[in-house]
């Protein structure tokens, strides 16, 4: 059954009318052209379709889209500003190397964004937090959680970089 809704997209009023099943990613993608966000894997795990509905991350592969009925949802699209200039947070991930395939990079960008808005200098762990459900197979997160806190002005320690390392391994200290 199709029904009208009315939400803020990236800034402007819409009124679209949708099916009771759409999810919002369905409806920005297809119906709406806004393919920046990203189907990953379509159970909310990876955090490619992820987009800020009232500056929240919510993953739009499982949120319905009557659900923004009177809501702001911004997508990658909605970032930089009118003229083009990239947001502060896109111009980090590339000067910091955090893009490599680009198909995180939206929903990455957009988790940042959340997390910065609450927390402007976030250490280490609350930008891991923040990023927990966005899946990245290119860069291994280092590059990404430096972009973050770069965008965010955050302290200045080293990542840690976590390896895996044997249990067997004794060559700690020699």
């Amino acid at each position: 059954m199709k029904h009208e809704i009315r939400f803020e997209l990236n800034g402007n009023e819409v009124t679209v009318e949708i099916e009771d099943h759409w999810t919002l990613l369905h409806l920005l993608r297809e119906e709406l052209g806004l393919t920046g966000t990203k189907e990953g894997c379509g159970v909310g795990e990876c955090g490619a379709c992820t987009v800020l509905v009232d500056d929240m991350a919510v993953n739009s592969c499982i949120f319905l889209a009557a659900e923004a009925q009177g809501r702001r949802v911004t997508t990658i699209e909605g970032l930089a500003s009118p003229d083009g200039k990239l947001h502060p947070i896109q111009e980090a991930f590339i000067e910091h190397g955090a893009i490599q395939c680009g198909f995180c990079s939206p929903g990455m960008i957009l988790s940042a964004r959340a997390l910065l808005n609450e927390t402007p200098q976030p250490d280490e762990d609350h930008i891991r937090e923040a990023i927990a459900g966005n899946i990245c197979r290119c860069t291994g997160y280092v590059q990404i959680i430096e972009a973050i806190r770069a965008a965010g002005q955050g302290p200045a320690d080293d990542v840690k970089v976590m390896a895996w390392q044997s249990a067997n391994d004794n060559s700690e200290g020699k």
